[in-house]
Formats: C-alpha cells, sequence, structure tokens
C-alpha cells in the first residue's frame, strides 16, 4: 500500500510571488492538501482538505455580489447590513461557494496529480458539507488506470500463420455463404458430414446425473457446436457419419453462465438420438441470384469466395500477431483488474470485438459464433481486453499517436462498405449504442498495433486448423435453468438455483 500527501498552493516558506501572478489569479489557486492511498487493484482513495481561507474568500466574494441588491425585511435593497445579509443567505451562498470549491478542487486534482480515473468517482455533493469552522474535507474512492512500465515493443519476432486454400475449402466457404438461400431436403442414405442438418433428441447428463433433455434439437454439422451455456468443442468429429436410428455421444464444456454455479467449467455429455439427417440443396446460381452478392456470374461468386476466405485469413493474422505482442509485453501486464470494473466492461468489451469484426467484414453468422465463444468466459475475455486496452493506450501516448474526425469518417466508411451499409446507418447506430467513443479507441489501439507489427519480423508458420473452424449455435441449454450473469454483482451472482 503506497499513500503520498502533497500539499498544494503554498509556496516555500520566505518566497514571495512573481509579478507574473497578478491579484486576479490568486484566487484560482486552491491551497488544499491531497492524500491518494492505494486501496486495491486500480482503485485510489482520495482524501482532499481545502484550507479555510480559501472557503471564506469565496464566501465574501459572493456576500459581496449580493450586497447591492439584498432584500432584508426592514430594508431598502442593498441597505441592509453586512452580518443580517450572511444570517439570512448563509444557506444559499453556503451551497452555491460548495459547488465552486468542489469543482475548482476537483479540477487542481486532476492537474497537480497523476490519476487517470476509469470512471466517474463516487462523489455525492449532497452529501459534502461546509463546515461552518475549520477546512473543507471530502474523500471518495476512484478506479484509475493500472501504472506499468513498457517492454521493448519494435522490432519483435512474431509468426505468422500462413495458409493457400485449395478448391474443397472454396467450395465448403461457398456452400456456407449460399446455405441461407438454400433448400433444407431429406438426406438418401444418412451418413451425416459437415454442411448438413441433423435432428436429435438428447439428453445431458455428469456421470450418473441427468441435468437435462431437449427434443427436436435441429442443428448444422460444424466442426464446433455453441450452446448458450457450453461448447462443443469436437462436435463434427462426434456426429460424422451418424444415420437415423444411430445415437452418438457429445462433449460439451460448460460456461461461467450455467444455471448450475457446482458445473462451471465441467464437461458433460450429450446423448443424441438421431432423428434425422438432411442436407442443403444449394440454390440456382441464377444472374438475378447472383446480384445478391454483387456478381455476375458463378466465377465471379468462386472470386468473391476466395476474397472473404482471404479477408479472414487476414483477420486471424492480425489477431495471431495481437495475441502474441500482448504475450510479449505479459511481464508489464501482471496487475489485477477489479471484478466491479470488468462485470461493467463485460458487455462494452462484446460490442467492441463485434464491431471489430464488422470492420474486417465477418459474416454476422461466424459474428454470432465467435462472440458465443468468448461469452463461455466473459470475465476472462474482458480481462484480457481491457489489458491489451491499457498497453496499446499506453504505447499510443507514448508515440504520441492520436486521431481525427477524419479518421472517425474513414473508419464509419470502411464498417459501412463492409457490411453493404450506408455510413449514416452506421454512424447512427454506433451513436444509438453509444460506441462512437469506444470506435476512437479502436482506431487508436489499431495504429499502436500497427507500428508494434511495422517493425516486427515475421517467420511464417502453417495455419492450424483449430484457427478457422467454422462455428455452429443453437439457443438450447446444456442445463436449464436461468442462466447466471457472470457480470453481475457477487450478492446476485452467487445466488443459488432455484430448484
Amino acid at each position: 500500500m503506497t499513500e503520498e500527501t502533497r500539499p498544494e498552493g503554498e509556496t516555500t516558506e520566505g518566497a514571495t510571488a512573481t509579478p507574473a501572478a497578478t491579484a486576479e489569479e490568486q484566487p484560482k489557486k486552491l491551497h488544499q492538501t491531497v492524500e491518494i492511498t492505494d486501496v486495491g487493484p486500480c482503485k485510489k482513495h482520495i482524501k482532499v482538505t481545502v484550507d479555510r481561507k480559501d472557503i471564506d474568500a469565496r464566501f465574501d466574494e459572493k456576500v459581496a455580489e449580493i450586497m447591492p441588491e439584498a432584500n432584508v425585511a426592514g430594508f431598502r435593497p442593498g441597505k441592509a447590513p453586512r452580518n443580517l445579509v450572511v444570517r439570512r443567505f448563509r444557506k444559499d451562498v453556503g451551497d452555491q461557494v460548495k459547488t465552486e470549491v468542489l469543482l475548482a478542487s476537483l479540477e487542481q486534482l486532476a492537474e497537480d496529480h497523476d490519476v487517470a480515473p476509469l470512471a466517474p468517482p463516487d462523489i455525492d455533493p449532497f452529501k459534502i458539507e461546509l463546515p461552518s469552522e475549520g477546512p473543507l474535507v471530502y474523500e471518495f474512492e476512484v478506479e484509475v488506470r493500472p501504472q506499468f512500465d513498457l517492454p521493448e515493443y519494435k522490432g519483435l519476432k512474431l509468426k505468422r500463420p500462413v495458409h493457400e486454400f485449395t478448391e474443397a475449402e472454396v467450395e465448403a466457404e461457398e456452400r456456407r455463404l449460399l446455405a441461407p438461400y438454400g433448400q433444407i431436403i431429406p438426406k438418401e442414405g444418412g451418413n451425416a458430414q459437415e454442411g448438413d442438418i441433423i435432428v436429435a433428441d438428447g439428453t445431458t447428463k455428469a456421470g450418473d446425473r441427468v441435468l437435462g433433455r431437449f427434443q427436436e434439437l435441429t442443428v448444422r454439422v460444424e466442426p464446433r457446436l455453441t450452446f448458450k451455456d457450453g461448447i462443443a468443442e469436437r462436435f463434427a468429429e462426434q456426429v460424422k457419419g451418424a444415420n437415423p436410428g444411430d445415437t452418438r455421444t457429445v462433449d460439451i464444456r460448460l460456461s461461467d453462465r450455467v444455471a448450475d454455479p457446482t458445473l462451471q467449467g465441467q464437461t458433460v455429455q450429450a446423448t443424441l438420438e438421431i432423428k434425422d439427417v438432411k442436407t442443403i440443396r444449394p440454390p440456382e446460381l441464377t444472374h438475378e441470384f447472383l446480384h445478391t452478392f454483387g456478381v455476375h456470374n458463378p466465377e465471379q461468386l468462386r472470386e468473391l469466395v476466395r476474397a472473404l476466405l482471404n479477408r479472414r485469413l487476414e483477420y486471424l493474422q492480425r489477431q495471431s500477431a495481437r495475441q502474441q505482442v500482448m504475450e510479449h509485453v505479459a511481464a508489464a501486464a501482471t496487475w489485477d483488474l477489479p471484478e466491479d470494473l470488468l462485470r461493467r466492461q463485460a458487455s462494452r468489451a462484446l460490442r467492441r470485438r463485434i464491431m471489430e469484426m464488422q470492420a474486417e467484414g465477418i459474416s454476422e453468422d461466424e459474428i454470432r459464433g465467435r462472440l458465443r465463444l468468448l461469452e463461455q468466459d466473459v470475465l476472462r475475455s474482458t480481462a484480457q481486453a481491457l489489458k491489451e486496452h491499457f498497453v496499446l493506450q499506453k504505447i499510443a501516448e507514448v508515440e504520441k499517436i492520436d486521431i481525427d474526425e477524419d479518421d472517425i469518417d474513414a473508419e464509419i466508411e470502411r464498417i459501412a462498405e463492409q457490411n453493404n451499409e450506408s455510413p449514416r446507418r452506421v454512424r447512427a447506430r454506433l451513436e444509438k449504442e453509444d460506441l462512437m467513443e469506444a470506435l476512437a479507441a479502436e482506431i487508436i489501439e489499431r495504429k499502436a498495433l500497427d507500428l508494434i507489427l511495422d517493425t516486427a519480423e515475421y517467420e511464417d508458420v502453417p495455419l492450424q486448423k483449430e484457427e478457422q473452424q467454422p462455428v455452429a449455435a443453437v439457443e438450447e441449454q446444456a442445463v436449464p435453468g436461468e442462466l447466471r450473469d457472470p457480470t453481475a454483482a457477487p450478492a446476485e451472482a452467487e445466488q443459488p438455483p432455484q430448484s
């Protein structure tokens, strides 16, 4: 725990004010003492003591201002003695003085001390009373940005995943792209494969304990499947080749949101009784239909799919580089983050990730799947995102990276183009969701990351298969009950599930 006490506004004993400090400027600087104490991760307790002479000086100024017009019973306006005016207007003048002194004190505190708040301090002016005698003392706690030293971040050696997409991969991606426009039909002979659809009844168990049941679960066969409260990492592997009448067992790793907190993080089994296997008949590639994607023939559609795959690869390369950079600077990011900060920032961090993926042209279906993966352990993913934010913001400050309105406009246009929307609509949505500040932060962080990546040395390595695996999502839960909110306050989050 550290403590810091600094008197402000005092000159050294015996010193005199410089000629530049005019009589008019002197009252603007309060004589106050500030004590700053560490009280937890990224949290400080601040105690401020404002000298009585500053309070009295401002009180006298306010009284002098109202004296010429003061209405006091028995006297003409402006003719009442000062002591009666003070007695008559003490409360009103005191409230004005308190407000002015508090504002001036907080502004001076921000200027004179290296306190970078993450949120407004928990100060209630109505609970602070201006004393009739003695100094004004007020205290509060505030969350602040962590303080740390940056390691060397230029000239890093990074591994870059590379991949040449095969015709089979392009065809598979094209089928995924066309699937929403296709017709679902029974698959003769069964034999479920990636891209097919299975219909199944199921039971989830933890050992011999039955957790839940579901009927007519209809799901597309993809490498991974996300439930609302868990993820089946090997879904396609465990159901491939299934026929109607078969039974398959799928492993599901439960998330922090699972209704029963005793199951959090555990792996349970879902036994699926396959009722039907279906496939998707792709739509006819007519000239009119192809215009949906802005192309004129099947060859152009295939090129569009290749472009989408390569853009996704670029996104994965950037995410990989970002992760490696963060691992390198982990020595500077060993500080803990308060749980209440993580809870409050969780939804904003997820929305920022959505915005980032939209800007990279990731499809809505894929965004939904990736978002579900992040939600599996929302506090951990939020902590990682916040640490990235603090590190990249500090690099931006060191490198004097800044943005202007042109940068904001260009980014909005980029998002609009990637999502086939108008810039006006994108801007309206960001403003409605209170994400304009987050967008600005995202641009600054990207510029800081670009600076790091531009100076890095790269070694090309094969893209790992799991990095590009598609994700299917269903609305069912592996464990019935009300989903827990990991971002809720502890007293609420730790309530036992209702039976």
